[in-house]
């Protein structure tokens, strides 16, 4: 991956990288909104199997409309086969916070990515870090610590979920800044979603029998896979510009929007 070298380029990647991150925050909020409310009426691992369908559906066609590989040589590179693993454990226990947790609750959990992906990048990539950001970093999850009040009513054991899908989100964001550039965004799509399936189909061996979905389930689903297509994209190319200590921390906006509509949906 090249990095723009230039003050004004990398101030611009920044500002392209932060805007797109939040675009994804937004449209994620929605995206877990309609399948919380899905999986309340089918088991989660049949959501999850619909939705990665939907999503490498979407993701296939823009590849062939690209003129694009659909199974490039790369996707068989460590790293993408590690970034399927992170993208499964991430979906996994996630999907499962959202379903046993509430929303609210999950989303101000998830709001720990920023620290774990900033000190990733430090770590593995030098990337610069300056004290003030990390203070800005910290203080943003200490906030987010005030809004969720680990000793209130709304923090369980079951929250642990949300952690393990935090880190698996995580390193599927820091594999992405990783991947061969040789990789369009529709193809990590692809794959990504290909993962999704994948766990779901574990999870409805564990949680089954398949249920036979009602119109509006297919179209609360269809219009998660619009969404999660257009969040996952948003989210690939805010992961490929800017710097990681810059455009991560714009996650925390993800805790506003779920907080809205685990309010509004859900009356949490």
């Amino acid at each position: 991956m090249t990095l723009a070298s230039s003050p004004d380029t990398l101030a611009s990647g920044n500002m392209r990288g932060a805007a797109l991150m939040v675009a994804a925050m937004v449209l994620f909020a929605l995206e877990d909104t309609l399948l919380k409310d899905v999986a309340t009426r089918l088991p989660v691992g049949e959501v999850m199997m619909i939705f990665g369908i939907g999503g490498m559906a979407v993701f296939a066609g823009l590849i062939k409309q690209r003129n694009e590989r659909l199974l490039h040589p790369a996707l068989w590179s460590r790293l993408i086969l590690v970034r399927a693993l992170f993208e499964i454990m991430g979906r996994v226990f996630f999907t499962l916070s959202l379903v046993y947790t509430t929303l609210s609750s999950t989303s101000a959990i998830l709001q720990a990515t920023p620290i774990v992906v900033t000190a990733a990048g430090a770590i593995i990539w030098r990337a610069p870090v300056g004290a003030r950001r990390w203070m800005l970093i910290i203080l943003g999850f200490v906030g987010v610590l005030m809004v969720l009040q680990p000793t209130s009513g709304a923090f369980s054991p079951l929250s642990i979920l949300a952690v393990l899908g935090m880190l698996g989100f995580a390193g599927r964001d820091l594999t992405t800044r990783a991947a061969p550039p040789v990789l369009s965004y529709a193809q990590l799509g692809l794959y990504g979603f290909a993962a999704l399936v994948l766990s779901g189909a574990g999870l409805l061996i564990w949680d089954g029998p398949a249920t036979l979905p009602s119109a509006l389930d297919l179209a609360a689903l269809s219009g998660a896979i619009l969404v999660g297509v257009s969040a996952y994209t948003c989210l690939t190319f805010a992961m490929r510009m800017g710097e990681l200590s810059v455009v991560t921390p714009f996650r925390y906006s993800r805790l506003l929007f779920g907080m809205a509509m685990g309010i509004l949906a859900f009356g949490e």
